[in-house]
């Protein structure tokens, strides 16, 4: 069964074109990211999907109802939590919570089994302040807020940004847990390591998908041979290996360069030609691509 189908969703803002024809479904229960960076029209979706926002062209189906003629229904059915924490900081945990389920109709009690899990990790901070939560409860009373009336479609628009590591992977694992009760949940992510924590994924650059499957099978597909390089000078060993026509592309990633070289490229005379430039102490690793390398290697 289908919760999300988007059909040539088109979105301007003047001349800037945010979002520019895109196409995809989301199956029920699914785990669906979109991966990007700053900028590539996330946030746009997102808000269109939760009829916050009307598209100039195309469609989008959220549970079978229409984001423009249906955005009443699809507001009592869908949870949404935005990238920044917009609860109100005045207000104490409890009193958050209590406004959210009553704007939708419902009780605190009565949602209480779903956000069971989350909310005894901030009940101890109940009657503080929203304001002066900590990055990671501010991000659990966020997600609270959002379950609280039992949503069959969850949006999160980068819900870990600014949110510690430990954090962070205590937010996915909440994720799943909500899948396991056949949650549909959506994600938009700049972290290319989420991506792997995703049944689906698409890559999104300037308003467009460069791909959507699998993350699995995404990597696969990259077949160019990869290294690893590093040396003492690594700003100039970078321009040297741009310079070199077996060299496809070239890019920092954290303490070393990510090399893609051609097929019949001789990794002996890549070391032969970093030494001939002054690079006498070189290492050089073949590794494996990550969604990051494929979605560097997309952007070429």
């Amino acid at each position: 069964m289908i919760a999300v189908s988007v059909q040539n969703i088109k979105k301007n803002y003047g001349k800037t074109e945010a979002l520019k024809g895109l196409s995809f479904e989301v199956e029920k229960g699914e785990l669906f990211g979109i991966i990007g960076p700053d900028g590539a029209g996330k946030t746009s979706m997102f808000r269109i999907l939760t009829t916050l926002l009307l598209a100039d062209e195309g469609t989008a189906l959220v549970d079978g109802f229409d984001t423009v003629s249906d955005y009443k229904e699809i507001r009592r059915r869908v949870g949404y939590m935005p990238g920044r924490f917009s609860l109100y900081p005045d207000l104490t945990v409890e009193e958050n919570l209590s406004f959210f389920a009553s704007v939708f109709g419902t009780t605190l009690r009565e949602g209480y089994e779903l956000i069971e899990d989350i909310y005894k990790q901030i009940e101890p901070f109940r009657t503080r302040h929203a304001g002066k939560l900590s990055g990671g409860m501010k991000q659990k009373l966020a997600l609270s807020c959002a379950l609280i009336h039992k949503p069959s479609v969850l949006f999160l628009d980068e819900p870990t940004t600014g949110v510690d590591p430990v954090s962070r992977k205590e937010f996915w694992r909440m994720l799943r847990r909500l899948q396991e009760q056949r949650m549909t949940i959506l994600v938009s992510t700049p972290y290319m390591d989420e991506a792997t924590l995703c049944d689906r994924i698409a890559l999104m650059r300037e308003g467009k998908f460069l791909t959507i499957d699998t993350p699995g099978r995404i990597v696969e597909r990259f077949a160019e041979p990869l290294y690893a390089v590093s040396s003492a000078d690594m700003s100039r060993l970078l321009s040297d290996l741009r310079r070199m026509p077996e060299v496809k592309s070239c890019y920092a990633f954290g303490n070393v360069h990510h090399v893609v070289v051609t097929q019949d490229a001789s990794l002996s005379a890549i070391e032969d030609k970093l030494k001939s430039a002054g690079h006498t102490d070189t290492e050089i690793q073949p590794i494996r691509a990550t969604v990051e390398d494929c979605f560097m290697r997309l952007n070429l």
